[in-house]
């Protein structure tokens, strides 16, 4: 697409969530709308109308491409969300669209034929992936960082097969979407953060974090750009700098950054004709003792003052997914609607 979209939605003052796991718990039976590809289309709908979006949005739900992964190598449907391999996956083995990968893609084109709003996809990250399906990823993506390599050491091999194995899920995914009429997606990429690579190590190179997170993410990057489709970048994890200037050269329309950052000084490290997104810290707004509606309103006007004396393009919204928690929708609402206004 052209990405003027962006820049002129950014321009315009535009305020919007991720809320569609908002909207979709407010129906009763929101498990089963999950499956039904029209209603889920409309309920994505509707959350783009309820909060003035111009982009439909699906679920951020990240375990997908594991359950599609695992499910397509016999893993039985209760075992998946514990599942870790032991040993390194030696053979690559076809992944089947899931029911809940289905009915997205057919949401997708629900939206698609409506046209009222931006068809967008979603999806995990491969490296993000990885980290589901393995129970440590922590010390081998260190060992290999301090020069073990895959034929050294057992776990590096892992990491690196599993890895490999992640993009068998994630592509075919990210093309069905495509198919379905994405006009943009989403991928997340939370697990590349300081929690999984060594500051001490990336201070000296970024050798390992360019390897597993970048350049996978860069195939990616090239998937989407042959079908003429924007990429959103989210990351809200614990990042460097550097980190975020290197996600920035995989030139997405939109870069969606965690809380922890300051956008304002992120502009520096961000091209221009990329727009930031976010980051009020909407995991806490179901806690009046975390975040008040009135922080939420104190917090979104410094924001919005000290992006514009920035001058880079930004669009205030949520720092995530703004999730529906029993007995918190009110309240979660209440503060959605308080940065809107």
């Amino acid at each position: 697409m052209d990405r003027s979209y962006y820049l002129e939605l950014a321009e315009s003052g535009l305020k919007m969530p991720i809320g569609t796991h908002l909207v979709l718990h407010e129906h009763a039976d929101a498990e089963a709308i999950l499956l039904e590809g029209e209603r889920l289309g409309s309920v994505v709908e509707e959350a783009a109308r309820t909060f003035g979006a111009p982009m439909a949005i699906p679920v951020m739900d990240l375990k997908l491409e594991k359950e599609a992964l695992l499910s397509s190598h016999g893993v039985p449907e209760a075992e998946i969300d514990q599942f870790h391999f032991k040993e390194a996956p030696e053979q690559d083995w076809a992944v089947s669209a899931t029911p809940r990968m289905k009915a997205t893609c057919e949401a997708i084109s629900h939206v698609a034929k409506n046209g009222e709003f931006l068809p967008v996809g979603m999806g995990i990250g491969p490296f993000s992936l990885m980290t589901k399906l393995v129970s440590d990823p922590i010390t081998p993506v260190f060992l290999a960082g301090a020069g073990s390599t895959a034929e050294e050491d057992e776990e590096v091999h892992l990491v690196e097969r599993t890895l490999a194995l992640a993009m068998n899920a994630i592509l075919p995914y990210l093309e069905a979407q495509i198919k379905a009429g994405a006009k943009a997606i989403i991928l997340c990429e939370p697990a590349a953060n300081m929690v999984y690579f060594s500051p001490n190590q990336l201070a000296e190179s970024y050798e390992i974090f360019d390897r597993y997170v970048m350049e996978p993410n860069r195939r990616i990057k090239a998937l989407l750009d042959a079908h003429n489709v924007d990429m959103i970048f989210h990351d809200c994890g614990e990042l460097q700098n550097e980190m975020v200037s290197r996600f920035a050269t995989l030139n997405p329309a939109m870069m969606s950054l965690g809380s922890s950052r300051m956008l304002w000084e992120d502009a520096a490290l961000v091209p221009n004709d990329i727009v930031l997104y976010g980051n009020l810290p909407t995991k806490k707004f179901y806690s009046d003792s975390l975040v008040s509606q009135e922080d939420v309103r104190q917090l979104s006007a410094e924001l919005t003052r000290r992006m514009r004396a920035t001058g880079h393009p930004f669009i205030l919204g949520s720092e995530c997914d703004v999730l529906s928690v029993p007995g918190a929708e009110a309240t979660i609402k209440a503060k959605v609607e308080a940065f809107l206004k």
